[in-house]
């Protein structure tokens, strides 16, 4: 078992930043790959960012692609999700995700466990 805990989000401005955490315990950390997705009110779950095990390997999909940034440090079992250059469009719940199975994935039904999700609301 992984036990996922989101923290971070927030209001924020357009074009300001924020960085969401998510805090694993249980089962080893490092043998995970970890992903982001968000939903906003009405809409499916998206695929925001994904990390490989050893952090080799990251995912993003074009509409945040070099604006967030994915990472992991391991010693202290939590992934990040810097986000800059926030648009109101990227108004959602954010939730992080732990995968055990081989290799990475950018699509949910991959994922093994979830976290509750954390609120980002971009004004404009």
């Amino acid at each position: 078992q992984v036990q996922l805990v989101e923290s971070g989000g927030g209001l924020v401005q357009a074009g300001g930043s924020l960085r969401l955490s998510c805090a694993a315990s249980g089962r080893t950390f490092s043998s995970a790959y970890m992903g982001w997705f968000r939903q906003a009110p009405g809409k499916e779950r998206v695929f925001v960012a994904a990390i490989s095990r050893n952090s080799t390997r990251l995912y993003y999909p074009d509409s945040v692609k070099g604006r967030f940034t994915i990472s992991r440090d391991d010693a202290k079992n939590t992934v990040y999700l810097q986000m800059n250059s926030l648009k109101p469009e990227d108004t959602a719940v954010y939730y992080c995700a732990a995968g055990v199975r081989s290799g990475i994935a950018t699509m949910s039904q991959y994922y093994d466990y979830w976290g509750q999700g954390t609120q980002v609301t971009v004004s404009s």
